[in-house]
């Protein structure tokens, strides 16, 4: 399946009228954070193809209709009372597992059809203590918190993940070292329990575009979606355009 995977930059390639004609043969669209939900909004309505995404450290106007512990609104009301009928056409999939049946393919280890297992974590590291930001030890806890759906994948489907989509990198991989852009180290904790064949992440601009954003670590192949990327699944690579 191909997969349009985009983060932090509203990409003229993708925001006109002509979208469709560029990439409506994709199969899925993942956002890795610091995009405005209208942009979310507008590819949902133009490609119709499921889409998941997760927030980042920045655009975060909206954050607190999909996390009750976020702030209370200005109208009074709690953010969790609203979650179930807030939206943006999109999948929020913040520290989630989703096995989706509408994404199924031939999983070559068993030649079984198996749903597109997909998981998402939001934020960043903690730099200015500031919304949707978390300490090393943090992220590693609400990573915890997904292990008991990625052992059920593990039973029913023979592995435990296909795609974590994240806002952060990897401690080290594609990251920098300002206390803004430094990765996860957590991230490769997981990436060596848990093997995801893709890991795509935002928060890392590339203001030079032939700029290293596709790497390998242990089976898992990460990408930086800044702007846009095209990854084909299942696949090795993971570097296309």
């Amino acid at each position: 399946m191909k997969i349009l995977c985009l983060s932090d930059y509203v990409d003229p390639l993708i925001y006109n009228q002509n979208v469709r004609e560029a990439f409506g043969d994709v199969d899925l669209v993942l956002c890795a954070g610091d995009l405005p939900l209208d942009y979310i909004d507008f590819v949902v309505t133009m490609l119709n193809k499921p889409t998941y995404f997760i927030f980042g450290n920045h655009n975060l106007k909206d954050f607190s209709y999909y996390h009750k512990s976020a702030q209370i609104l200005s109208d009074g009301i709690h953010s969790g009372d609203k979650q179930q009928s807030y939206g943006h056409g999109g999948t929020y999939a913040g520290f989630k597992v989703f096995a989706d049946n509408s994404l199924c393919f031939t999983d070559s280890a068993t030649g079984k059809t198996t749903p597109l297992l997909i998981a998402g974590v939001s934020g960043s590291l903690e730099y200015n203590k500031g919304l949707n930001q978390y300490t090393e030890w943090q992220m590693k806890r609400q990573l915890r918190r997904m292990i008991p759906a990625l052992i059920k994948n593990k039973i029913k489907y023979g592995r435990y993940l296909d795609i974590l989509l994240t806002h952060a990198s990897p401690r080290h991989i594609h990251d920098k070292e300002d206390p803004c852009h430094k990765g996860f180290e957590c991230f490769n904790w997981f990436i060596k329990k848990f093997r995801p064949s893709y890991l795509i992440h935002g928060h890392i601009h590339l203001y030079d575009m032939r700029e290293k954003r596709v790497t390998v670590s242990e089976n898992t192949t990460v990408v930086n979606a800044y702007a846009h990327w095209i990854i084909e699944f299942p696949s090795n690579s993971g570097d296309n355009k």
